[in-house]
């Protein structure tokens, strides 16, 4: 029996997301269709309305529907401290350790030659124009992984050539860890206890 074009392609666009393999997808498909087609229909009108109408804050590259998000607008953030973190849930994970009250910039990502992500991708040189525009110390937390690594080591050599002041947050957090699972706690003293970055 032939699956119709339409289940074909909707289950062609769902492996498009992390982990979902086409037993996954398929099992997805149907369950919207046949279990839960109000959902499907709020499912595709969020995402095109996200996908309309979200961007990158043209301050910290973090996903935004304003070109300066609310964030980086606010008064009552510290213009001398610059956070870098991967990915935008590192950047909720640190607001909700509450131990920082910098600001950032979302690299959207982490150097991974592997995977053909290198500095252009990360959009390194905005960030180094961002660290520029104001002396500031330049607070890299990036994950401790090898490319989270690999990337905060290439950030601060890119950085310390240019004399902006690097730090990187301490190893209270576990080897191999994301800040993803980190418990708020544990951020909190990574954060507090961080160290300069000397060349």
């Amino acid at each position: 029996m032939n699956t119709p074009s339409s289940l074909e392609e909707l289950i062609g666009a769902l492996r498009c997301l992390p982990g979902v393999g086409p037993k996954s997808a398929q099992r997805m498909a149907y369950h919207l269709l046949q279990r839960d087609k109000p959902g499907a229909l709020r499912l595709a009108g969020a995402l095109g309305r996200a996908v309309e109408s979200i961007h990158h804050c043209a301050k910290c590259n973090n996903f935004s529907e304003q070109e300066v998000c609310e964030l980086c607008s606010s008064p009552k953030r510290d213009p001398a401290l610059l956070c870098v973190v991967e990915m935008p849930a590192d950047l909720l994970m640190m607001e909700q350790a509450q131990c920082y009250r910098g600001m950032y910039f979302v690299l959207m990502g982490r150097l991974s030659p592997l995977d053909g992500i290198g500095a252009r991708e990360l959009h390194l040189e905005r960030l180094v124009k961002r660290a520029l525009e104001q002396p500031c110390e330049v607070v890299l937390a990036t994950n401790f992984t090898v490319e989270g690594e690999a990337t905060a080591h290439y950030i601060a050599t890119l950085l310390c050539a240019q004399g902006i002041k690097v730090s990187r947050i301490a190893r209270g957090l576990p080897v191999g860890g994301e800040l993803e699972h980190v418990d708020s706690g544990t951020l909190a003293q990574a954060v507090l206890e961080r160290r300069m970055v000397t060349e």
